[in-house]
C-alpha cells in the first residue's frame, strides 16, 4: 500500500532520507565533538541544508553546541528539494529539515528552539524567565513572519503571483519593505552585545544569517550601525567560521 504523507513513520523517512539520490548530494560529512574524538555508534541528527538559505542559522547553533550531527547539502537550482526523496523528508521542500531520532523537524525557530533545548545553556533560550523565553519566540516569530518574508519577494515571488509584471514590481519593491522591518530591528529590537544583550541566544545566528542577505536586497547597511556590528561578532565566532565552510 502506497503510504501519503501524513502516514509516513519516522523511522520510515529516516530510512528514506538516508537514501537520497547520492549522485545528487554535493557534500556530506560528519562532525565529532573534537577534531580527535572519531564518531561512534549511530548519527544523532541530520541537517538538510542550502547555499545562501536560512538553513545556516540552524548549522551555526549544531556547532556553537558541539552537536554530533551530519550534514547533507542540496542544490536548489537543480530542484533538488522537489525531489521525491527529499519530498518524503520535508513535503515543503524547503530547508532546513532536522531529523532526529525522534522524527523529522522543519522550520528555524523550532529547530534552533529544538537545539539549544536539546544541547545548549539555559541562557541559550531564556530557560531561567519565562518572559526572557517569550521575548526570544517573539523575536524569531518576526524574523520568520516578516523579515524573511520580506526578502523572499525578491527571490520567490512566484509563490503569490505568476503574472511576470507583477513579479517584478515584488522585486522592486524588497529594498524598502526590507529596510522598513529590519530598521525596527536597528532601533528597537538590539538590546546590547547580541540581540537580547549580554547573553548570546538562538536569535543570534538567526538574525545573523538574515542580515547577510541586506545588501543582495538593496539595503543600504551603512544606516544600520548596530545591526553590522551584531554581524561583525557573529563573524568572529568559530562556529560561524565553521559553518560558513560547510554550506559555502
Amino acid at each position: 500500500m502506497k503510504l501519503g504523507p501524513r502516514s509516513i513513520s519516522p523511522s520510515f523517512l529516516i530510512m528514506q532520507a538516508t537514501q537520497i539520490h547520492p549522485q545528487s548530494i554535493h557534500q556530506c560529512f560528519f562532525r565529532a565533538k573534537s577534531a580527535d574524538q572519531a564518531i561512534t555508534g549511530p548519527i544523532m541528527l541530520k541537517i538538510f541544508a542550502a547555499p545562501g538559505s536560512i538553513a545556516l542559522a540552524s548549522v551555526i547553533l549544531l556547532e556553537e553546541v558541539e552537536a554530533d550531527y551530519e550534514l547533507t547539502l542540496l542544490d536548489f537550482s537543480r530542484g533538488e528539494q522537489k525531489e521525491a526523496a527529499y519530498q518524503a523528508v520535508n513535503p515543503k521542500g524547503r530547508v532546513p529539515a532536522l531529523i532526529t531520532e525522534s522524527g523529522v523537524l522543519t522550520e528555524t525557530p523550532a529547530i534552533l528552539l529544538y537545539i539549544a533545548k536539546r544541547f545548549g545553556a539555559d541562557s541559550l533560550v531564556g530557560a531561567h524567565d519565562p518572559f526572557v523565553f517569550a521575548k526570544i519566540q517573539e523575536f524569531n516569530s518576526y524574523l520568520a513572519s516578516t523579515v524573511h518574508v520580506a526578502h523572499a519577494h525578491r527571490l520567490r515571488g512566484s509563490r503569490w503571483t505568476d503574472d511576470p509584471q507583477a513579479i517584478e514590481a515584488l522585486k522592486k519593491k524588497v529594498p524598502e519593505s526590507m529596510t522598513q522591518v529590519i530598521r525596527l530591528i536597528e532601533d528597537d529590537l538590539l538590546k546590547g552585545l547580541w540581540v537580547h544583550g549580554e547573553a548570546y541566544t538562538i536569535c543570534d545566528p538567526y538574525l545573523f544569517t538574515i542580515s547577510s542577505w541586506l545588501e543582495s536586497d538593496g539595503v543600504d547597511t551603512t544606516a544600520l550601525p548596530h545591526l553590522m556590528a551584531h554581524r561583525e561578532k557573529m563573524l568572529a565566532r568559530a562556529a560561524t567560521q565553521a559553518a560558513l565552510s560547510r554550506i559555502n
